[in-house]
């Protein structure tokens, strides 16, 4: 891959079945019945001839299985699998499917929204809707590790811009990559599922409602304009079907998009 070819990989590490009340902000105001509903767990790895960029990070063993969370491959291994070994870190945001495995990469630099830092270590982080999506030894660790801080948006290197979108969390950031195949957003939460997005359905998890609404707009805009070719779910099981899949080690479980 040359300097400017970026090419971006999806692993699924995870999933869970539950119900789509479960799922969607008050769901009983769109009038449709409740039915199941899949949901997928993934870390992203972004890649070029000179850097490997590392987008969250995955539950932990403990984090997945406190709540009840089907592990489909140790994170650790998928890491090992792509040969990622020193790494920058996104993360997107500080839940525990997010930053459960920083300690994999203990020198790798990481980079979060100043907003998503400050929440999780200031007085609110405790409160009991909000508290029960984070592990407290994660956010100690989080907070122990060498930091790069961002307000809006933050170009991580040529070809890789975080943007800061809020909603979901205070700081929950998506993450722009140019690849060969056009450029793609990493949504992660900012869009847990495409039927999130479509119809403007925002998850049961929110910090702020109106900055989750704006976040979807945000987005249809950058594809609309064509600044967004390939949009990349932080959730849905119909992710990997829409992208290129790899064979190896990872078949069935990953898939690329550049």
């Amino acid at each position: 891959m040359s300097p400017a070819d970026y090419q971006v990989t999806i692993v699924k590490y995870g999933t869970r079945q539950t119900v789509r009340s479960d799922v969607y902000l008050n769901y009983h105001l769109y009038g449709e019945p409740d039915a199941p509903i899949g949901m997928d767990y993934f870390f992203w790895v972004v890649r070029n001839a000179d850097r490997t960029i590392v987008v969250d990070t995955g539950f932990s063993a403990a984090g997945g299985a406190r709540r009840q969370r089907t592990t489909l491959i140790d994170p650790a291994a998928a890491f090992e699998a792509l040969g990622v070994t020193d790494p920058t870190i996104v993360v997107t945001h500080a839940h525990y499917d997010h930053i459960g495995n920083l300690d994999l990469f203990p020198s790798a630099p990481v980079v979060i929204a100043a907003a998503e830092y400050d929440f999780w270590t200031g007085p609110h982080a405790h409160r009991v809707l909000l508290h029960h999506s984070v592990e407290d030894d994660e956010i100690d660790h989080l907070r122990q590790r060498r930091l790069q801080t961002f307000t809006g948006e933050f170009d991580l290197a040529p070809g890789v811009r975080v943007i800061q979108l809020g909603g979901h969390t205070p700081g929950q950031s998506v993450v722009l990559v140019d690849t060969a195949a056009g450029p793609v957003l990493l949504a992660s939460d900012a869009v847990h599922y495409y039927e999130e997005y479509e119809r403007s359905m925002p998850f049961s998890q929110v910090s702020a409602l109106v900055d989750m609404y704006e976040g979807f707009e945000r987005i249809r805009s950058m594809v609309a304009s064509g600044e967004v070719r390939h949009l990349v779910s932080g959730h849905d099981p119909d992710t990997l079907a829409r992208f290129t899949p790899v064979t190896g080690p990872l078949a069935g479980l990953a898939a690329t998009i550049g």
